[in-house]
């Protein structure tokens, strides 16, 4: 049986950013393979209404094993996969639809968090492995990225045998002079790369948890 797509997204520009690394490591990705499946790029809009409408429609039509959900955090360095979603909107900036939701629910009467269903701690292991800078972050904040990660781990809690999560990239180095400070930011190539190793990790644990939680399943009680 041919294998299910693997799913990565990220998101256009905003904040008066010209590029988002999201966007562009998502596009440089599609069509690539990576444990067996086809890599399929979506680029969300950074709004908070609408994105997870764009990234529910990208689940239904692809029926992705696993799925990554990427943005930009141009303070940190390296690669940031976040271990939690919580249910608030607090957006420091407006979206780029103008809006600026404050202290409000992702979903009225859902869950305070999700957890991310990805192997976090391994996917930063391999990237360390590999020279990049990576660590696991508790928090995706309050902005879209948090927003679009909550809603993906609400929709993904009845798609059995599909893992997600969401992590954060650095910035580009052309972004990160014109913002100061002491992160240098990355190329896009390595940016690139970096996604890549962490989604074959997560792509072969996702899997053997699956094989594993399949198997038990079958054993006669």
């Amino acid at each position: 049986m041919k294998p299910r797509p693997i799913l990565l997204t990220g998101f256009e520009p905003f904040g008066g950013h010209s590029i988002n690394p999201s966007a562009e490591v998502a596009r440089a990705l599609h069509g690539r393979t990576i444990d067996g499946s086809k890599v399929v790029g979506v680029v969300l809009p950074c709004v908070f209404d609408g994105s997870i409408d764009r990234l529910h429609a990208a689940l239904d039509a692809h029926r992705p094993r696993l799925v990554l959900a990427l943005g930009l955090a141009a303070e940190r360095e390296g690669f940031t996969p976040e271990r939690i979603a919580i249910n608030l909107d607090d957006a420091r900036i407006p979206d780029n639809a103008g809006a600026q939701p404050i202290d409000r629910p992702v979903l009225a009467g859902g869950p305070v968090a999700y957890f991310s269903t990805l192997p976090i701690k391994a996917m930063v292991a391999a990237l360390r492995s590999a020279g990049h800078a990576a660590s696991i972050s508790p928090s995706a904040g309050n902005y879209v990225c948090n927003h679009v990660f909550y809603g993906l781990m609400h929709l993904l809690r009845r798609r059995r045998g599909t893992c997600g999560g969401f992590m954060h990239l650095c910035g580009l180095p052309q972004q990160q002079a014109t913002l100061g400070g002491n992160v240098a930011g990355l190329p896009l190539e390595t940016l690139v790369d970096g996604v890549a190793i962490a989604l074959a990790t997560a792509a072969a644990h996702c899997s053997q948890r699956w094989s594993s939680s399949k198997a038990a399943n079958s054993t006669p009680r």
